[in-house]
Parts: C-alpha cells; structure tokens; sequence
C-alpha cells in the first residue's frame, strides 16, 4: 500500500497544565486533514478546530501561553460531547504530531472518560522524533525551529490548529527532503514510527480494533493493559541448543519497543512538552499533586 494514498491527520492539543494524569484536561484540539498526490504535491487541506470546556479553571500560566481564558471556553462543550467525532477524525489515518507522546496522553486520558480505546490508525508518527533522526544540524528540535528550517509557515504558534497545520506540512516537507520511501511499511520504518503489529502470531489487531495478545497470559486482551508484559517480551529468553536466544522474533520485539515508547507517556519530567521523547513516561502516582506551574516552564511548549 502506498501510503500517499491514506488520509494524513496532523494533530495538537492545548491544556490546563502539563500532566495528564494527575488531572490537567484539554482546552483546544486541533487538526488538519491533508490529502497528497504521488508526488507529494498537496491536493486539499481540511481544518478542524474545537475549543473545550475543561470543567475546570484554565491557570493563567497556561492562558498566557495558549491565550485561551476562561472565558473563551464557558460556553463550549466539554470533551465528552466532541469525543466520538474526534475519534473518528483520528481513525483510519497516518496519524502526525510534534512530541506525539504529550497530545497521545491527553486524549488517550479524556477517551478513557467516556470509555473509548485509543482507534485504529495506519501510522501514529512523531515529527519530534522525525525532526531528531533527520535534521542533524539543527539545534532545537522545536516545532517553530523546525519549520522554519523547512520554510513551513506557522503563525499563532501555540493554538492547536495552526501548531498542527505546520506540524503536518513539516511532516510532508522532510519525506520530500529526505527521500520517504512510498510504500506504508517502509515509511514506518523510515519514520521509526508506529504502525500495525507484524504477523508474528503474538499480538495482532482484531474486532476490537487495537491490538490485543493472541497467546500467553492476557491473551484475547488490548495490550495497553498490560505494558510490563510488553517489556518483558522484549528481553524474555529462553534456552535453545545449550545457549539462551530471544523468545520472540526481533520484529516484534523492535514493533513492542516503539509501541512503548510512543504510548506510555504521561506527564513530562521536566518543562511542558520538551524536546526529547524519553523524558516521557507513565505517572506511576497519579494521585500526586501536580507540582506548581511556572511561566517558564509552559513556554517551552513545542
């Protein structure tokens, strides 16, 4: 399959803070649908912009960053209304966004509000991580950096449309400029991205429409409950013609590696949406308060 033929869905969010999982919720999700050519070339562009209610007060470090108030949100509906439609926007796309693990922890968060999984996606690429295997001399790897290293407009830096149109013609621009393979499996791992699972017969997806294990312990079960299996499965060993040797084949083991490291995120170690994806990770205590927010901190969003 020639992914220049499935529908590319740029996306970002704007929050109350930077921890998901401690309690801070979206106030602004944006997207962008981009349509290409063979030859790259964009045929049509459709935007999607929705402010959300938070049902909760914005803090004025993140109204100084996102310039969204209060006020400007009362009467929009919270998440739960916009939800299903924002998951079938995401659904059967190439999923792209700058430090994919921050925006994925957020509506991953506000889908499990309203008892939707995480939908089924061709490719979930991070333009981050693109932007730090690609670009080798470019400093900060920042969404504004990185556009105007690739001459990509964005103006209103930091609203969810306008970060997530530049996000998803920076995406176009570095598979031009570094020579993106056509077919789909390829770009994932030209991307290093994450795609569907290898038919390995261990994890596959199926009527629920993410991937689940197909044997051991949590077989017939989604995988996301169960990421300390998922680590386990990429070092497990096992004894073979008198010398240890891998359990499982190294595709799925490279596939579980990415799915990890893409969909465990939570809140972030340092500032808001920083620079390097492995500053990110499950918040093992969720029940934490978040700790004081600093303007500083908010204005390193990407």
């Amino acid at each position: 399959m020639q992914w220049q033929d499935i529908r590319i869905v740029a996306f970002d969010t704007e929050t109350t803070g930077l921890y998901a999982f401690s309690g801070d919720r979206i106030i602004e999700f944006g997207a962008v649908e981009i349509f290409l050519a063979p030859d790259l070339s964009v045929k049509s562009v459709e935007r999607h912009n929705f402010l959300i209610n938070p049902e909760m007060p914005i803090p004025r470090e993140a109204s100084a960053v996102s310039g969204i108030t209060d006020v400007m949100v009362a009467q929009s509906p919270p998440f739960a209304v916009r939800a299903e439609q924002i998951w079938n926007l995401l659904s059967g796309a190439i999923l792209v966004a700058h430090n994919f693990a921050f925006d994925l922890g957020f509506l991953r968060k506000e889908f499990d509000r309203v008892d939707l999984v995480w939908p089924n996606t061709y490719a979930e690429i991070d333009t981050l991580r693109l932007a730090s295997l690609k670009i080798k001399d470019l400093k900060s790897k920042r969404l504004e950096k990185v556009a105007e290293y690739l001459s990509v407009p964005l103006v209103n830096a930091h609203r969810a449309v306008h970060d997530a149109e530049a996000c998803g013609f920076v995406f176009v621009e570095m598979c031009k400029k570094y020579d993106a393979p056509g077919e789909l499996e390829k770009l994932v791992e030209w991307a290093v991205a994450v795609g569907a699972p290898p038919a390995t017969g261990h994890i596959a997806i199926l009527d629920k429409g993410v991937p689940e294990f197909l044997t051991g312990p949590h077989a017939g079960q989604p995988i996301e409950h169960h990421s300390d299996h998922l680590q386990w499965m990429t070092f497990a060993k096992t004894r073979k013609e008198g010398h240890w040797d891998n359990l499982y084949p190294e595709e799925i083991r490279i596939w579980i590696a990415r799915w990890l490291r893409a969909k465990t995120a939570g809140r972030a170690n340092g500032s808001f949406k920083k620079d390097a994806p492995q500053d990110w990770n499950l918040d093992p205590t969720p029940w934490r308060k978040s700790p004081k927010r600093n303007s500083e901190e908010l204005n390193n969003l990407s």
